[in-house]
């Protein structure tokens, strides 16, 4: 099981300038290499092998002293990121998606450099993080590293002019056994962030909705700004500044709900959406990206995985139109928040009763056999849920 602990660097301006040109350098990288393979098959048809580049780059440091400054075994995983893309172009193109040739990185889409071992070019020293070239800079060690924690890499990102260190840990696996604790059924939506099968709702926080005045004057003094001035780009990180707070924001919600709904339940079953089907919604788009589900869900698996809990994700197909009462279809418009049912008289709110509905479906999945489903569809009587 892997985990991944994100860290806000405490950087002086000489380490900021080092961090920055070693970004640079490691971008530049990356579009030599991209250049050296799309300009060796326009030419000689020939496809370049990460190996070789590999080999190139070990030849370059000798008379490049900007590659001579940074760590080989970070240089070697950046021109495996470019491997990587590459694969997964030929991977589209032989499934007959949307290639989606690798593309040159711009000033502003190059934003990491990883490093593959922990030791190899930085090392943690207590609170402290060791880079290679850059020096000693303090880390805002919010929560320590687990004494049991294995670290495989380490990322140093950029992320609106502020840096942060990402480590990627292993753990053992957490078993999923039999819970004592009940089980839930979730149901998302943009008039609550979610909704459970015990008739809980949780607001939608509608961060994007929130920052939109302020983000529309920033981007209109940045579209009045010259192109490749020094006001430019200054107006620029006040734009990126203020998506970095909403993605902030989000990932924060996120975490804390995900987080109680695992302290709550044994066992979760959500949907399983088409995200990218509903995004092309423009009605709807934007509020469909502001609540982010996609994000939501795995962050949830991942909190469900260190916990134990179960995370079942089921067709979504005709959960809100089906009677989760009596399982009759009950056609509604989007519109009708209540569902009535015709049938067996049942009345709840239309998301809670797709909530029971989505519950039902993952008890009817298979290895889902080790709770009761009677036990589990009276939980409308139980406690609210505490999000806070």
């Amino acid at each position: 099981m892997l985990r991944t602990f994100k860290y806000r660097l405490w950087t002086n301006r000489n380490q900021e300038r080092e961090l920055g040109v070693m970004l640079e350098t490691h971008r530049r990288l990356y579009n030599t290499c991209l250049e050296q393979r799309k300009s060796a098959y326009e030419s000689e048809k020939r496809s370049i092998k990460y190996t070789e580049q590999s080999a190139w780059f070990k030849e370059q440091r000798v008379t490049n002293d900007y590659f001579a400054r940074i760590n080989f075994s970070s240089a070697q995983a950046t021109m495996r990121r470019l491997d990587k893309a590459f694969q997964a172009f030929f991977r589209r193109v032989k499934s007959g998606e949307k290639p989606g040739y690798p593309r040159f990185k711009g000033y502003d889409r190059f934003s990491s450099i990883e490093y593959p071992a922990h030791g190899d070019g930085i090392r943690f020293l207590g609170d402290r993080l060791r880079v290679q070239h850059v020096g000693i800079v303090r880390v805002n060690q919010h929560r320590p590293l687990p004494d049991d924690a294995q670290i495989r890499t380490v990322t140093l990102t950029n992320e609106a002019d502020k840096w942060y260190v990402e480590v990627c840990c292993l753990f053992p696996d957490v078993a999923v056994g039999h819970s004592t604790l009940p089980a839930v059924g979730l149901d998302v939506g943009i008039e609550s962030f979610l909704s459970t099968s015990d008739g809980d709702h949780l607001p939608n926080p509608s961060y994007l909705k929130n920052e939109l005045p302020a983000l529309r004057r920033t981007q209109r003094a940045l579209s009045r700004k010259k192109k490749g001035g020094a006001n430019r780009k200054k107006a620029r990180k006040q734009v990126a500044r203020l998506h970095a707070k909403v993605k902030n924001q989000r990932a924060d919600h996120r975490h804390k709900t995900a987080l109680a709904l695992v302290r709550r339940y044994g066992l979760i079953a959500v949907e399983s959406l088409n995200i990218q089907g509903m995004l092309r919604n423009r009605r709807l788009s934007r509020a469909i990206g502001d609540v982010a589900w996609g994000g939501f869900v795995t962050t949830l698996k991942h909190k469900a995985e260190s916990a134990g809990v179960e995370v079942i994700e089921v067709n979504p197909a005709g959960t809100s139109q089906n009677c989760s009462g009596c399982g009759q279809h009950v056609p509604k418009k989007l519109s009708e928040r209540w569902h009535t049912c015709p049938h067996c008289g049942l009345s709840l709110h239309r998301d809670v009763n797709a909530a029971r509905n989505v519950l039902q479906r993952a008890f009817a999945t298979p290895g889902s056999g080790v709770w009761a489903v009677t036990e589990s569809l009276d939980s409308v009587a139980q406690e609210a849920i505490c999000f806070s």
